[in-house]
Parts: C-alpha cells; structure tokens; sequence
C-alpha cells in the first residue's frame, strides 16, 4: 500500500512545528516526522528514520525544499537516494511533485544542475580565497610542526648523536617519523646506556 508520510522540521526550538504538521496533514500525510534541528547539523535521526520507512510508490511530502536538506547538493542526495528507491517527493510551497511524470522529471534534472552549479561556484569561492591570502602572503595548508631553527638544532642534535630519536622527539613534542623526515637519513641511533 503506497504511503504519503511527511517531514517537519523546524530550526530551532523558539519555532513551531505546527503549521508545516497541519499542511502535511491535510495533504493526506499518514505519519508525520517532526524535528527541531539547525539545517546545518547533520544529526537529523527523525529524517533518517523517515527515510529508513519509505518504500517503492510511496511519498516524501515536505512542506518546503530547505526543510528537506542543508545545501542544494544536500538535497540532491536525498532526492537521488528516494528517486532510485521508487519513492517520490512532493513539496506543499511551492506545489511541486518530483515524480515519474515528465515535469517530474524535468524537475530532478534542473536540480541537478544547480547543485553542480553550487558545488562549482563553492570550488570557485574557494579558489579565490586562497588566492586573495596568497597575495596577501598568507599560505595556505597546514601551519608547520616545526621551525626552521628547530629543524637545524634536530638535526645537530642526529649528528651528533647524543640523544636517541626517540627522545628528541619527545622534546619537540613530535612524533619520531616528524624527526626522520627533517634529520638526515640513515644515521643510526646511539645505543643505550644500560
């Protein structure tokens, strides 16, 4: 028997659900996930276990897109996640059925083109901002474990070898792989004084 089940979600607990439970259900929705969560969080266990209820034929109602999904990519995920399991969406504002129709179809593929257009101007923004800190002269990675006169007392320090490895590492609170790529290599450490 084919389903219509809904999903609310409201982003922060000041907000009420109500509105979007009484649409669902007056669009005929059997059961109702509510969940009070930020878009951003990725914790949203009433919607994976709405999804996890959803089977071939049934539908997804919502009453909005952004109450579905944290980005358009977000979305597509789902929407591509329910379209392979036979399950369609509708959207109550504006008044939308991704469906096996053809402007359900229509719909899916416009989608998809804009969630490849967010993930292109996101990779375009990115971009960009690591240029601008570059001509500002600000690198971009991960801050170095260690400082050029830190490598060039290690490294007197394997040449003389006085310490083991293992205890200059400890003295640089870092690990003895971090003092082997720094330290020229094949210098064997000193043996140890029982």
């Amino acid at each position: 028997m084919e389903q219509r089940i809904g999903y609310a979600r409201v982003s922060t607990s000041d907000q009420n659900p109500d509105l979007q439970r009484d649409a669902l259900r007056q669009a005929g929705c059997d059961d109702v996930y509510e969940e009070t969560a930020s878009g951003k969080s990725a914790d949203r266990p009433q919607l994976a276990e709405c999804l996890r209820r959803l089977r071939r034929g049934d539908t997804l109602v919502v009453w909005k897109l952004d109450r579905l999904g944290r980005s358009l990519s977000d979305l597509v995920q789902i929407a591509d996640r329910l379209r392979a399991a036979g399950v369609y969406i509708e959207l109550l504002q504006p008044r939308v059925v991704f469906d096996d129709s053809t402007m359900g179809k229509a719909m899916y593929a416009m989608f998809g083109m804009f969630a490849e257009m967010e993930r292109d101007l996101i990779r375009e923004r990115t971009r960009a901002g690591l240029a601008a800190a570059r001509a500002r002269g600000r690198a971009g990675g991960r801050k170095p474990k260690l400082t050029e006169a830190q490598i060039k007392e290690i490294n007197e320090m394997v040449d003389a070898q006085k310490l083991p490895i293992g205890r200059i590492a400890e003295l640089y609170g870092v690990s003895r792989t971090t003092i082997y790529k720094v330290a020229p290599i094949g210098r064997p450490e000193p043996k140890r004084q029982n």
